[in-house]
């Protein structure tokens, strides 16, 4: 299973390349998922009503994952690792790798200078 982080999400809806396309293959394919945390990311971010109808287009598009007890647990490990190391990435990208290792999915992002520090999260490539 795929899943788009919100920078991705964001980058396809205003159609930057070669996001646009990857996020595009991966839809035909209905490969793509997203999580809660992103929905909640892109509608907040979302400031007019015409770009909250883009947002909820795309969503509707593809499965939403939930942050689940086994993805909430997840999270907390790993938040527990990378902070006893000096190594924060924020909650929001906590909750977001505990969501896919829990479903061991593979997530696209930008965001690669923190979603590497995550053991054993697997990143694709855009």
């Amino acid at each position: 299973m795929i899943v788009a982080d919100s920078d991705v999400l964001i980058d396809a809806l205003r159609g930057r390349e070669p996001v646009k396309t990857r996020i595009a293959q991966e839809l035909e394919k209905s490969a793509l998922a997203t999580t809660s945390v992103s929905v909640f990311e892109l509608l907040s971010g979302a400031r007019t009503a015409a770009a909250e109808k883009k947002v909820r287009q795309l969503l509707d598009a593809v499965s939403i994952l939930p942050l689940d007890e086994t993805a909430s647990e997840l999270a907390a490990e790993v938040r527990k690792k990378l902070e006893a190391k000096g190594s924060s990435i924020g909650m929001a990208d906590y909750l977001i790798a505990g969501i896919c290792l829990s479903r061991s999915a593979i997530l696209l992002t930008r965001n690669k200078n923190h979603f590497e520090r995550v053991p054993d999260l697997v990143l694709g490539e855009l």
